[in-house]
């Protein structure tokens, strides 16, 4: 056997070792999730939710983006016209969600005082009814996606309260970074719930701490994997008490772990890995500066994808700038967190509303 062959061999042979560490690595963490999502506290069986219906009177319509992609938008209450002294809601859902994830607001909007508002949610593109178009998908498009959205449902002269969740919160963030003039024309006032301006994928906290040394290295791909790869996700026991562990808090109810389990599942592959893919180049500061009107930061303690650390950063940066409004944290909560608290957020809301008066 020549040198150079002794050489191949010992190459090939330390590559094989390698893949073999990281295989072993990245499985030990994957199954380090499943365990810690099955050893977890069960959800609450407590029946059903009434809130999560899907409201019955709605206007569906379409907006069609600057590259020609369309996007579902659903109107709720009055037409924005009819409606001249009300500001516009316009509630714009995180990451594998739909229209639907805003059940609970939509109900409990269109039963109370605040019915006689016109309220917009849309299905972002990949998701739901929308398109998911042929551009390359970008934390930009987010922001002109929403552009879009608001130069049609919101009349000229008016003003929209504008509520994102999770990558909603990211959209928000990067309309205003990209059309920084369109904030104080047209948003009165701004939600960010569960929700980051930077570093989102980087961060998120669903691997257990107390691992071997040797499995920190195959962390960042472990996340990586999780929420770029576009495989189908199955509708299983097992999968069900991830759900509930990822994205919801210990004392979730079975009804919520229900529901979102299923706009999961539901969400297609290759949007899921999409944007999760684009979501890891996150950055949107600029834009959380520019919100020039009062903000509220909404986040759950216990949530594992923006954990509190995001909100305290922007909370601070808006502090600073003047333009926090609240600061709100729901103890023993997690992501899905106006689904998951309803109540409370649903009062916050009604106070963010209170705060706005009609147009004069």
């Amino acid at each position: 056997m020549t040198r150079k062959s002794v050489i191949g061999y010992g190459g090939a042979a330390l590559l094989g070792g390698a893949a073999a560490g990281v295989g072993a690595g990245v499985g030990l963490l994957f199954g380090a999730i499943t365990w810690e999502a099955i050893r977890g506290a069960r959800p609450l069986d407590d029946g059903p939710d009434d809130q999560l219906a899907s409201p019955a009177e709605r206007v569906a319509g379409t907006v069609l983006t600057a590259d020609g992609t369309r996007l579902n938008v659903v109107t709720y209450g009055p037409s924005a016209r009819e409606q001249a002294d009300r500001d516009v809601i316009v509630f714009v859902h995180g990451w594998t969600c739909t229209t639907e994830y805003w059940n609970p607001q939509l109900n409990h909007l269109l039963a109370g005082s605040s019915g006689d508002r016109t309220v917009v949610a849309y299905d972002q593109r990949g998701h739901g009814r929308s398109e998911l178009g042929t551009r390359k998908l970008s934390v930009d498009i987010l922001g002109q996606d929403l552009d879009a959205v608001l130069s049609q449902v919101v009349p000229p002269g008016r003003k929209a309260v504008l509520v994102g969740h999770s990558m909603g919160g990211m959209t928000i963030m990067s309309w205003a970074q990209q059309f920084p003039d369109r904030v104080a024309q047209i948003a009165s006032s701004v939600v960010l719930v569960s929700t980051a301006a930077a570093d989102v994928v980087q961060n998120i906290d669903v691997l257990p701490q107390v691992f071997p040394r040797y499995t920190t290295p195959f962390r960042p791909l472990v996340t990586k994997m999780i929420t770029s790869t576009p495989i189908p996700l199955p509708r299983t026991a097992v999968g069900h008490r991830v759900a509930h562990y990822a994205t919801l808090g210990p004392d979730a109810r079975v009804a919520h772990v229900n529901f979102v389990d299923d706009l999961v599942c539901n969400c297609s592959a290759r949007a899921r890995a999409g944007w999760g893919s684009a979501m890891g180049k996150l950055n949107v500061t600029s834009g959380l500066r520019n919100l020039t009107v009062p903000v509220t930061v909404v986040v759950g303690s216990a949530d594992r994808l923006t954990p509190p650390a995001h909100a305290d950063f922007m909370a601070e940066m808006l502090r600073h700038n003047g333009t926090l409004r609240d600061y709100v944290t729901y103890d023993g909560v997690g992501h899905m967190l106006s689904i998951e608290a309803e109540d409370d957020f649903n009062i916050l809301l009604d106070k963010v509303l209170a705060e706005i008066s009609p147009i004069s």
